[in-house]
């Protein structure tokens, strides 16, 4: 089959084992990302197959009406970002492996290493020594132990990064939905007595709710607006989790003393100039937890599965109503 990959901005799944599962299709992986929909159209003229890189682009009616010739769509995970009804009226199967596996390792990792950085200035102390500046050149840090973690959001990856901030000497707490809360109190687990209070009493707060209808904005700037004038907002998860401006509000107000942001709205970001981006009480990162050797190629593998399960006549993990295509 003829597989075009999506998006791979670093230009690594070609260096990666399991793209050995490709082996026998004729692969072209796209490593730029398509400035509209008529150039990504143009782009699949030929394409049989093609596999999405997470939610960096989105399948849209307009869109699946230009697939031409296109018989799957392939990806892993969450996909509110693709129209399955369009891409069924278009005859072209969708398959998105709902993994059910452990969190992702790498997000909870680099939440707590942005934790961490935040809390010690690590980007400025790095600015600073490599402009000769030794110790007094950067705002003086501060301990992680003994520092209140506010985990808004209940899932694998909060808790794991939990599991990291008690070895560090941290003390947890939670928020989010009533569902999530309830599940936390029924773990033991420590749930403040209102959201206020949450927001009031976390040192630190981290986001890890997924992004759907009901929780896109759920973080408003009136939360943020509660939160101690030297706490640390960090965001791994979406950017629309929280208010649009919120958290360059809450800066500016001081309500928030640092800001460690993994997820930015209209990704990718670009602009050096963009106001979160370039904020000096900001620390941004190109949304990279999930992105390590290890993970994209756990993940990838799943992809090619679909890939190599569909050519054989027997698709796996079909989103879409009846479809056609399938060999």
């Amino acid at each position: 089959m003829k597989v075009h990959i999506l998006d791979d901005w670093y230009d690594v799944l070609r260096g990666l084992p399991g793209f050995a599962l490709l082996d026998g299709h004729d692969v072209t992986v796209w490593t730029g990302r398509a400035p509209d929909e008529a150039t990504l159209a143009t782009r699949l003229k030929g394409a049989e197959a093609v596999v999405l890189f997470r939610d960096r682009t989105a399948i849209s009616p307009a869109l699946a009406t230009q697939l031409e010739g296109v018989k799957l769509i392939a990806m892993r995970g969450q996909h509110d970002h693709v129209d399955a009804e369009a891409l069924s009226r278009a005859g072209v199967m969708f398959c998105s492996h709902m993994a059910k596996d452990g969190p992702s390792t790498s997000t909870a990792e680099l939440t707590f290493g942005l934790i961490i950085a935040a809390l010690r200035y690590l980007p400025d102390q790095i600015a600073s020594a490599r402009a000769g500046q030794w110790q007094g050149g950067a705002p003086l840090g501060r301990n992680v132990a003994g520092k209140v973690l506010g985990l808004y959001g209940y899932g694998k990856i909060a808790q794991a990064v939990a599991a990291y901030a008690r070895v560090f000497g941290m003390v947890v707490q939670y928020w989010g939905s009533d569902e999530g809360r309830g599940r936390a109190r029924a773990a033991g687990e420590t749930v403040p007595p209102s959201r206020e209070a949450f927001f009031a009493t976390s040192d630190v707060i981290s986001l890890h709710q997924r992004l759907t209808p009901a929780t896109r904005h759920g973080v408003t700037r009136a939360d943020l607006m509660a939160t101690k004038p030297d706490s640390v907002l960090v965001n791994t998860a979406r950017a629309a989790l929280v208010e649009p401006g919120a958290v360059l509000a809450a800066l500016e107000a001081g309500h928030i003393g640092r800001a460690a942001l993994d997820v930015h709205a209209g990704e990718p970001v670009t602009d050096p100039d963009d106001p979160l981006l370039a904020h000096p009480k900001v620390i941004p990162t190109p949304h990279v937890g999930f992105v390590t050797a290890e993970e994209l190629d756990r993940q990838f593998r799943d992809i090619y599965a679909l890939v190599n399960a569909f050519a054989t006549g027997t698709p796996q993990h079909v989103i879409t109503p009846a479809t056609g295509g399938c060999p």
